[in-house]
């Protein structure tokens, strides 16, 4: 990877990033703590969004019906890393005033950002693959509307995310947000039903030598780790937090993330919270009945009922699980207008944009599931994660480089952030380097 260029970081050139919501939300210089930190509430909810997608449900079904809650302390970890790099997105688009396509269009060469920019557009194509699949799956458990016909419908959400784009970013906010407190409540109600051993519980969070040396506890939690983890939110984190009209000196930009900050970790500990209840929850219900092979949603939900003895606990399942898909649709596509204005500054039409991208995505699930059925894109689903996987590097090695520049001066990352960040993307890069072994070798 080059290094950055010279390009002048308190001076960026071109146009703002999300120009329609760039500084749209006052930020009061007067006021209370709590004043100000409701003024920057908002993008974190966004962001974590991302950490709670129907690709997360996949693996935290597996890994809770295999394992019981063993693996709890792989989420936690995969946590803690997001809570550490999504920190840094914030600094980066606080201090620089860019955001990451931004920034690696500006400060690599073309060999180098074109391709960046052509791995993005494959992250969030495959993001949008999982999320489609999961409000098809939620579609047909609810509504009995056939799988392949609600793959289809998923196209027509583009019109939801262009109305919401012009209520305002706070009224995105507000409904994400509150689509985040439907899904905790549905798995509340649900953990309640399953009655797990609290005890057995919290000893989940401490990490177990099986999970290094039991190969299937090993690619279950590498399934974690790169559901948990995903590429696109990097670039909007760095993007969307330029929503704040934060004062533009020294002090101001300081203050801008140290609340940035405390949103995003706030709102990433409650997407943890709801990680945790979806592994729970599967723990409980399948894995001490002896169903220790559930990693289909589908299967999940058929099995929910006659286990926990309650029909309410399979249609909350299936309600959090539509309410994901519709929730992470609104980041992708947001997503996906960062990076293209970011490294191409091409604009489209927000609907066209959107219709686009989920034509790529509807292409292959269609014909998998006209194939294959719900078996297909389940495994579809699995697919989708390993390929966020593989292109987690290209956003995590740039987003690091560019917290390390001196030229940020005091808006620079403390030491202990970039050892941390870079040992998180040795760990990243480190786990993909494994999983194409496996996958070339046999292993």
């Amino acid at each position: 990877m080059t290094p950055p260029s010279d390009a002048a970081v308190a001076s960026p050139a071109g146009p703002p990033s999300l120009p329609e919501v760039h500084r749209s939300v006052h930020v009061p210089n007067a006021g209370g703590f709590l004043r100000k930190l409701f003024a920057f509430m908002g993008p974190g909810y966004l962001v974590a969004v991302g950490y709670m997608d129907p690709g997360n449900w996949a693996t935290s079904l597996a890994g809770g019906s295999a394992f019981g809650y063993t693996l709890l302390a792989v989420a936690l970890v995969s946590s803690l890393m997001a809570i550490l790099l999504q920190a840094l997105c914030a600094r980066i688009g606080i201090a620089t005033g860019r955001d990451l396509a931004q920034l690696c269009r500006e400060r690599f060469p073309k060999p180098v950002a074109y391709p960046l920019w052509a791995l993005a557009e494959v992250a969030i194509c495959a993001t949008d693959l999982a999320e489609l699949i999961g409000t098809a799956i939620a579609l047909e458990l609810l509504f009995g509307i056939p799988l392949l016909y609600g793959v289809m419908l998923t196209a027509f959400d583009a019109f939801l995310i262009l109305w919401l784009q012009n209520k305002g970013v706070r009224w995105l906010e507000a409904l994400v947000f509150g689509f985040i407190l439907l899904i905790f409540g549905c798995f509340a109600v649900q953990i309640a039903l399953s009655h797990p051993v609290w005890g057995d519980v919290l000893r989940g969070y401490i990490p177990a030598a099986s999970i290094v040396t039991d190969e299937r506890q090993l690619f279950i939690a590498m399934g974690i780790l790169g559901a948990t983890v995903m590429p696109h939110n990097l670039y909007l984190h760095t993007a969307v937090v330029q929503s704040r009209a934060w004062r533009m000196d020294e002090a101001g930009k300081k203050e801008a993330i140290r609340f940035a900050t405390i949103d995003s970790t706030i709102a990433l500990a409650l997407a943890l919270l709801i990680n945790s209840a979806i592994l729970i929850t599967a723990a409980a219900t399948f894995h001490t009945t002896g169903n220790t092979e559930v990693a289909e949603i589908g299967d999940a939900y058929q099995l929910m009922s006659p286990l926990l003895g309650s029909g309410m606990a399979a249609t909350l399942f299936a309600v959090a699980l539509l309410l994901c898909g519709l929730n992470a649709t609104v980041t992708a596509t947001l997503s996906g207008q960062v990076v293209m204005e970011g490294f191409l500054r091409f604009r489209l039409p927000a609907v066209t944009r959107r219709l686009v991208t989920r034509l790529i995505a509807i292409v292959p699930a269609v014909v998998v599931t006209w194939m294959q059925g719900a078996s297909g894109t389940a495994h579809l689903l699995i697919l989708s994660q390993v390929i966020l996987s593989l292109q987690l590097p290209f956003a995590v090695i740039p987003l690091m480089m560019f917290a390390r520049d001196r030229r940020l001066g005091a808006l620079g990352a403390p030491r202990w952030q970039l050892v941390l960040g870079w040992a998180c993307a040795a760990v990243i890069v480190a786990l993909n380097v494994k999983l194409l072994a496996d996958f070339f070798l046999g292993g």
